[in-house]
């Protein structure tokens, strides 16, 4: 795995309030070097989510020389911003620039998934959680919440469960997937 892969990084959010009172996790990506695409990937890292931290990754991705990857990072970290305040669709189309620019980067399906799912686009959702988790991304645990979260909204209560229960194995010390599994009761039959 090359340094780059290893220094990329998510950074929980709390995102989309749903109708039964959980939210959606998203991620950041760390945008390697300095300048504006920094500044943006500090701000989503850090859990920013003021309008003026977005102004500084559209200056990032008008104004500077970016990697693919840091340019779809950049993109990714934007919308993050935007999910933060529940601009769902503003974030989406983020998203879907981050997949255009770099249609492998799992990060991007992630954070599609939860703008979906925010939105109570639960299938969509689904498609692009089932996408991240078969790219690979750094913190799969985020990946199962989110999808746990739509297959709840699609009334699957038992792919929700069992996704929940990957979250908390993935990241035992994340108390919001404990706190879903809290509200199931097993029965054996």
């Amino acid at each position: 795995m090359s340094r780059t892969a290893r220094l990329l990084a998510l950074a929980a959010a709390a995102v989309a309030a749903l109708a039964w009172g959980s939210s959606a996790a998203a991620g950041a990506i760390t945008v390697l070097g300095g300048g504006m695409a920094k500044e943006c990937s500090t701000a989503a890292l850090n859990g920013e989510s003021e309008v003026r931290f977005e102004a500084v990754c559209t200056q990032a991705l008008e104004n500077e020389l970016l990697s693919l990857r840091d340019r779809a990072g950049t993109y990714v970290n934007r919308g993050v911003l935007k999910l933060r305040r529940k601009d769902f669709n503003g974030a989406q189309l983020d998203f879907n620039r981050a997949i255009e620019t770099k249609p492998d980067l799992g990060e991007a399906y992630v954070n599609r998934g939860a703008a979906a799912v925010g939105a109570r686009r639960y299938a969509d959702g689904l498609n692009d959680l089932n996408k991240a988790l078969a790219l690979g991304v750094e913190e799969p645990e985020k990946a199962y919440y989110n999808r746990a979260l739509a297959f709840e909204g699609l009334d699957n209560l038992k792919a929700a469960y069992f996704d929940y229960q990957k979250a908390v194995e993935l990241k035992p010390d994340w108390d919001q997937p404990r706190k879903e599994l809290a509200r199931f009761t097993v029965e054996h039959h």
